[in-house]
């Protein structure tokens, strides 16, 4: 820690997580390497709780970033994204159903089964649109809640068929749990 400002190191480890999320291709096993790193949780396993919440419609931008067809459906999923009860981040995905298999979309539909472990086989490509820093001030305590920042990105296959708009949003808590 810098003398003066006592949440330096925490500007720091959230720019560490920041940038190893938007390098790689998984959030979910990132996040789960990240929790087992600093020991956040003794079995860093994610499990991704719904929010019941009504469906959001793509933006025209997302549609268009999706490359979706006029009668193409797509799902709006909310969850927030925990280790043994601690909420690490919050993430909304907007995904087209008919680029999944029957088997994924029913894990998607009935279990607390991170995306990006659902959809694993697809050999999913992150392509990051944008990075939003929303903890800014360095002198305020950051709790298990505190929203620290926000990714949002697109998922195509690993063949390049987009199927998926993600935002996640991080939480205080991955900082050793309470910050």
């Amino acid at each position: 820690m810098t003398e003066g400002h006592p949440h330096t190191s925490h500007a720091s480890l959230i720019g560490v997580l920041a940038d190893r999320l938007l390098s790689g291709p998984s959030a979910t096993a990132i996040l789960e390497d990240w929790c087992r790193e600093r020991r956040i949780v003794a079995e860093p396993r994610l499990l991704a709780h719904p929010v019941a919440t009504a469906h959001k419609p793509p933006t025209i931008e997302q549609r268009e970033r999706l490359a979706l067809a006029e009668d193409e459906i797509v799902r709006y999923r909310r969850v927030r994204l925990a280790c043994d009860g601690l909420v690490l981040s919050e993430a909304e995905n907007w995904y087209v159903p008919g680029r999944l298999d029957p088997a994924m979309n029913r894990l998607l539909d009935s279990s607390t089964t991170p995306f990006g472990r659902i959809v694993h086989p697809l050999e999913p490509q992150r392509r990051n649109l944008a990075l939003d820093i929303l903890w800014t001030d360095q002198d305020a305590r950051i709790r298990p809640d505190t929203q620290l920042f926000s990714i949002r990105a697109l998922l195509s296959t690993g063949r390049g068929l987009p199927f998926c708009e993600v935002i996640e949003t991080y939480r205080g808590a991955v900082l050793d749990g309470a910050g």
